[in-house]
């Protein structure tokens, strides 16, 4: 037996409230990334304020969450995983009471970049507790894979509801119950499970410096195109300052001796490509279910609920493919895996080209539900690719690295998808756009397509580990 094909670390069994209280917190912070998105209008009007400073309770969030992403491995060192965690989603809660009560535009933003910085480590910092509990497995569990991948599309549908039903104040009020049991729950999570901290950590000053500043600008720049397009200098100075930064800070990393961020971790060949093909898969996911809740309103002149609902058996598909894809698969390597999933997506993808005014919301909703059956034969084995050979105290490093990286990919992906969407609607109508967005993810699955199949031969049998 060689060493990639070595058993698996037992796994820890995590019971229900363990998983509601590491999942809870990730898929409100998640939700709130998007859902004020299409809050913006009705605040305006009751708080008597401009569309432009509104517009920044979007944009501070960004910004926010940028600042506290680049700090989380620090603080996950210094003071602990699990405290950090409680923290983080107590904070949260208390910012979505602030932001529910706002009396003011200008204190909604503030309580918005509050809630950014609270809620930036939660992801990071549950998924690094949820994949230790897989032992050497490091296999994401079905619920998680639910909330990395629909949790965010689900924001825009979730909040028209919410909004249409109670007003806007109800898509803060609604994270204050969950924060509150999730916050509660967390003393059911396993010490085991949170690595001991280390109290002599050092702050990287310049480069929490350098990283935070990337990531506000580029999640800044980002957000900004998908409302005021790419032609704006606020837009493309902000994208081309934020990947200057970055570069500053990767030069940074490499030279110093505790970089806020482990770079070393992406050294080999197999982790540079997991993380590669892990962007392309979140953007061709991402921004179909971003855009088609969109066009179903719009275009087809179905409710919010309506599209919403419609996006719910994608959900279900995504966990089970997680659960039991690599399962079936434990006979192929890694690199037939994701190849085949990739295959799949792009074959599903292809069937949005059939979708027009006609269509009806079922089979929209099969569409989705087909492309998200691939999920699991891709997600799975890229992240144990990625992961392998990292020990549980630097597993904070590696997946706050994974969820810059998404954040990055993703923010970047879909507002470019969402801006060939929009300018084709304006000169060809809602069904031409959708076609043209369908065409630009046909063609990055494809080329993932391609670029798994230069992912490692060996087998990871640890993907079936249950």
């Amino acid at each position: 037996m060689t060493a990639s094909e070595a058993p698996a670390a037992p796994r820890t069994r995590l019971g229900a409230l363990v998983q509601f209280a590491l999942l809870a917190g990730p898929l409100l912070s998640m939700l709130d990334s998007s859902i004020v998105n299409v809050a913006v209008s009705p605040i305006a009007a009751e708080l008597d304020a401009p569309i432009a400073t509104v517009q920044w309770a979007v944009s501070g969030y960004l910004l926010a969450l940028g600042i506290g992403l680049a700090a989380t491995s620090y603080l996950a060192r210094r003071f602990g995983t699990l405290p950090v965690y409680l923290t983080s989603v107590a904070a949260f809660t208390a910012a979505s009471l602030l932001c529910a009560l706002a009396p003011t535009a200008e204190l909604l933003v503030a309580a918005r970049v509050l809630q950014g910085l609270a809620g930036a480590p939660m992801v990071p910092l549950a998924m690094s507790m949820l994949l230790g509990s897989g032992g050497g497995a490091r296999s994401m569990s079905p619920v998680a894979g639910i909330m990395l991948f629909l949790g965010p599309a689900l924001g825009p549908s979730l909040g028209g509801v919410l909004i249409g039903v109670w007003g806007w104040r109800a898509i803060f009020l609604i994270n204050i119950p969950i924060g509150v049991a999730a916050a509660i729950s967390t003393r059911r999570i396993p010490r085991s499970l949170a690595p001991s901290r280390q109290p002599g950590t050092r702050f990287d000053i310049v480069g929490w410096l350098l990283l935070a500043a990337g990531l506000a600008t580029l999640l800044f720049g980002a957000g900004n195109s998908e409302t005021g397009g790419w032609n704006t200098p606020e837009t493309w100075l902000s994208v081309i300052a934020g990947f200057a930064l970055l570069g500053g800070y990767a030069a940074w990393a490499w030279r110093s001796a505790h970089p806020i961020v482990d770079l070393t971790l992406v050294t080999r060949l197999p982790a540079v490509l997991s993380l590669v093909l892990c962007a392309f898969a979140s953007v061709v996911t991402y921004a179909a279910i971003f855009l088609l809740p969109v066009f179903m309103q719009t275009a087809q002149g179905y409710s919010a609920l309506a599209a919403g609902a419609a996006l719910l058996p994608q959900g279900v598909l995504t966990g089970l493919s997680l659960a039991f894809g690599p399962k079936l698969l434990t006979r192929l390597s890694v690199r037939m895996t994701v190849a085949l999933g990739f295959a799949l997506l792009t074959a599903a993808s292809v069937a949005l080209l059939a979708i027009d005014l006609a269509t009806p919301l079922w089979v929209t909703s099969l569409v989705l539900a087909c492309r998200a059956a691939s999920i699991g034969l891709v997600i799975s084995p890229l992240l144990a690719v990625m992961l392998r050979g990292v020990d549980d105290a630097r597993l904070a490093d590696a997946n706050t690295l994974f969820s810059i990286w998404q954040r990055i990919a993703g923010s970047i992906g879909i507002a470019v998808i969402v801006t060939l969407f929009t300018q084709s609607a304006i000169t060809s109508g809602p069904v031409a756009a959708l076609h043209d967005a369908a065409t630009a993810l046909i063609a990055l699955s494809g080329i993932a397509l391609v670029g798994a199949l230069f992912l490692p031969r060996g087998r990871y049998q640890a993907l079936a580990a249950a």
